[in-house]
């Protein structure tokens, strides 16, 4: 458990107190965001706040998870390095799609091909890696069955499960990205999600079926370590809202969203908690839901549902202020992620 808050604790220092120096760097170059001349006009006084600042929190989660594990003296698990590995592979995408925005001074950047293409091999390759690396309990970090709460007796086979881990790390990836409209908004809410996940992951360790074996025992793998990779990645996101809050002095950018929707997709799978995902990170379902809304209502109607999407952008064009959308879709967030523990909790207590 002491990792847990040593992760935390350094990813939170590194975010806090290196998110200013890269500001400083990117100002420097004059390396700023472009701004989609569609969006609210309010927007336009945003054009050229430096970006990519999804580059420090996840140096910062991934600097702050090795050395929480080198001072504890414990080693580096396989479903935690996954988890990294997709988290990184995925920021490494958003990178190439934020410099290109910079580079060539547009608001779009890597072609949708593109982007797609190496989500694709990132997700596939985290999810045909997971299916191995079994531990001497014969788990591997994840299973081909797919899972709510933990594995159901739903089955999908080696090949399936590969098409399911990318369709759910796609989703995810892309519904933190259309989340991060607002300063803050993904960002808080990303906070909430992975502070879920850090009590999941040090729960299922407890009532692990090597550690507490029973009929509610949890088989999963590294489920400590995947709490200390989640708390990282959640001191490391609270250190970087303190400047990415209103009004922001850095956008996380595609770097850093893809990053996010990668780690929650990669934690869910690896703990056993797929389609509770849906529940706890209820906010990004709702904003993705609001864009599949819009536009299949448009497409067959040629009129709109909503001002404009995704949600929060709505509710600007209706008048309220930034903040005050910001702050209650964290409500929403808080609300989303309580029920998706006390659910998590509640099927515990239930198996007793």
């Amino acid at each position: 458990m002491r990792a847990i808050l040593l992760a935390s604790g350094i990813a939170l220092i590194l975010s806090l107190f290196g998110t200013p120096l890269w500001i400083r760097f990117l100002v420097r170059r004059g390396y700023g965001q472009e701004i989609r001349d569609d969006g609210p006009t309010t927007h336009q006084s945003k054009r050229g706040t430096p970006t990519m600042g999804g580059t420090v929190f996840i140096l910062a989660a991934v600097i702050a998870y090795f050395a929480a594990k080198a001072i504890t003296g414990s080693p580096p698990t396989m479903s935690a390095l996954l988890v990294l590995f997709l988290t990184t592979g995925l920021g490494v995408v958003g990178f190439v799609d934020d410099a290109i925005k910079i580079f060539k001074q547009r608001s779009l950047g890597l072609r949708a091909r593109a982007k797609l293409a190496g989500q694709l091999i990132v997700s596939v390759s985290f999810a045909i890696l997971a299916l191995f690396f079994h531990n001497e309990h014969g788990l591997a970090p994840a299973s081909t069955a797919v899972s709510f709460i933990r594995d159901t007796s739903l089955v999908l086979g080696p090949v399936l499960f590969v098409v399911w881990a990318y369709l759910l790390i796609a989703a995810t990836s892309n519904g933190v990205n259309l989340t991060d409209g607002l300063d803050g908004l993904a960002t808080g809410a990303s906070v909430m999600v992975f502070a879920a996940y850090t009590i999941i992951g040090a729960w299922q360790y407890g009532q692990s079926c090597p550690v507490q074996p029973g009929p509610s025992c949890y088989e999963v793998r590294d489920p400590l370590d995947l709490a200390v990779v989640a708390a990282a990645l959640m001191g490391a996101c609270f250190g970087f809202l303190w400047w990415n809050a209103s009004p922001a002095k850095i956008f996380m950018g595609d770097t850093g969203s893809l990053a996010l929707g990668g780690a929650l997709a990669g934690l869910a799978i690896t703990t056993r908690t797929e389609l509770l995902l849906v529940i706890i990170g209820g906010l990004f379902v709702i904003i993705t839901a609001s864009v599949i809304i819009q536009v299949s209502y448009f497409k067959m109607t040629g009129k709109r549902v909503f001002r404009m999407a995704p949600l929060q952008h709505h509710f600007e064009l209706k008048g309220w202020n930034e903040v005050t959308i910001v702050i209650r879709f964290w409500i929403i967030a808080g609300i989303c992620v309580a029920f998706g523990v006390s659910v998590f909790y509640a099927e515990w207590l239930g198996g007793l």
